[in-house]
C-alpha cells in the first residue's frame, strides 16, 4: 500500500481480501493513518458458512471475528468503499475514477 500511495501514476487503489485472519483490519488501520488516495476493496466470503474452512486454514471464520461483514465494516469506517462481488467492486472503482 505504501508503494501505491507513493506512486504518482496511481490514482486509486483496489484491495482484495478474504475471510479469516485480521490482515484486512490491519490494512484498514494503515489506510486510516497513511493513505490519501481513494481505496475500493473486495472481501471474498460473504456467503461462507461460519466455522467452515474455505480453501486453506487461514480462511476460517469464528464467531464475528474474521467475517466478511466485519472486514467490510472496518474498511467502511475509514472511508473505503467495499463491493460484495467482483462486479460490484469494479462498478465502485469506475465511480471513483470518474470522480477524480
Amino acid at each position: 500500500m505504501a508503494a501505491f500511495e507513493a506512486d504518482p501514476e496511481t490514482k486509486a487503489i483496489v484491495l482484495i481480501g478474504e475471510i479469516g485472519g485480521d490482515s484486512e483490519e490491519k490494512a484498514a488501520a494503515y489506510i486510516k493513518d497513511n493513505v490519501t488516495k481513494p481505496v475500493v476493496a473486495y472481501v471474498a466470503g460473504f456467503t461462507a458458512p461460519e466455522g467452515k474452512t474455505m480453501g486453506h486454514a487461514g480462511a476460517i471464520v469464528s464467531g464475528s471475528a474474521g467475517t466478511a461483514q466485519a472486514k467490510k465494516e472496518a474498511f467502511e469506517a475509514v472511508g473505503v468503499k467495499v463491493g460484495k462481488t467482483p462486479s460490484e467492486t469494479a462498478a465502485l472503482m469506475r465511480n471513483v475514477i470518474a470522480s477524480l
